[in-house]
């Protein structure tokens, strides 16, 4: 099959031959249909995160057919999803209390298994989520990561409908999870870098927009980062009603700055991370998305032009989620 492998001693994905998996007890075979490129998968190429598989395959936001290994849940020929957790070890204490999200030893899709930037892709059957097959892959394929995780943000900041939420960047996964907000009836002030991001916060619905670290009129009720940047969690800390919840929706942050105690944290306001997801979460998110008929706007590459994707990722040459069409 033909893939985008990343090597540790290169600087480059190189598209080249490999062999098609084979499947394994536990584990199906899709031909891949569609797969996201997300900012984590930028995070792995840049090094960012260390090298934990040399050579790897990378991408976790996977669309695939099901053609070997089919399961009564997933049988030959239906469509199936896989996100970024792609398998955890179900006895640590994390997943006997149903947070699946913290195991101690997870498997991580496109990082220290290989993923969806290839023909084909082998998963784990019980990691793997069934889908409509009457919606365009290209369009299910940002909701297996950065709709699920946008989605976990708002239940880690605690969000109820009604609430005034703050959203502080606005890529693939804000404008997903705007989405989900503007159905349960709350008020989206969004602050975000970029006059094309923020005008497309404003047709999405955003009560208010504002530059990246701007304070909303209003304070809010919820607020979460997608930002990689300790600085946006201070601004939106700083725009938190007392007993307000921050969530930063990032897997890698650079340095959080210093900020004062009594006027920024105190009055039980709360700075939480998100990690990862749950496949309930996934589950969740999956069903909502196809009620209220979530359906992206992406910019599409085919497999051979992997490193170009990647780059309008990292410098946010696209408007809205970018996919790969292998």
């Amino acid at each position: 099959m033909k893939a985008a492998v990343l090597r540790a001693s290169a600087s480059a994905l190189s598209i080249e031959d490999v062999p098609r998996p084979a499947v394994t007890p536990g584990r199906i075979l899709l031909r891949v249909l569609a797969c996201g490129v997300c900012r984590t998968d930028l995070h792995i190429f840049e090094h960012d995160l260390p090298t934990v598989q040399d050579p790897l395959i990378p991408g976790h936001q996977i669309v695939g057919e099901v053609v070997d290994g089919a399961t009564p849940e997933l049988p030959l020929g239906s469509r199936a999803g896989v996100s970024w957790i792609g398998g955890t070890d179900l006895t640590c204490p994390f997943c006997l209390r149903g947070e699946e999200n913290l195991c101690d030893h997870p498997t991580f899709t496109g990082y220290n298994v290989n993923g969806g930037y290839a023909e084909y892709a082998l998963v784990r059957s019980d990691f793997a989520f069934p889908l409509p097959s009457e919606a365009e892959p290209r369009h299910l394929a940002p909701l297996l990561c950065a709709g699920i995780i946008g989605f976990r943000s708002l239940r880690v900041a605690g969000t109820q409908p009604g609430d005034r939420v703050g959203l502080f960047g606005f890529g693939a996964s804000a404008s997903l999870t705007i989405q989900v907000l503007k159905h349960w009836g709350c008020e989206v002030y969004v602050s975000t870098r970029g006059e094309q991001h923020r005008e497309q916060a404003r047709q999405a619905g955003a009560t208010w927009v504002g530059a990246e670290t701007d304070k909303p009129p209003v304070l809010l009720d919820r607020a979460v980062t997608f930002a990689p940047a300790g600085a946006v969690v201070v601004a939106a800390l700083s725009s938190l009603r007392k007993g307000g919840v921050v969530a930063i929706n990032a897997i890698h942050l650079d340095q959080m700055p210093a900020f004062d105690y009594d006027t920024l944290l105190w009055g039980e306001r709360q700075i939480r991370s998100v990690a990862n997801m749950t496949r309930q979460d996934a589950r969740d998110f999956l069903a909502l998305a196809h009620e209220i008929g979530i359906r992206p706007v992406v910019r599409t590459f085919p497999l051979d032009q992997a490193n170009e994707a990647l780059q309008a990722v990292k410098h946010e040459t696209a408007e809205g989620p970018v996919v790969i069409l292998p």
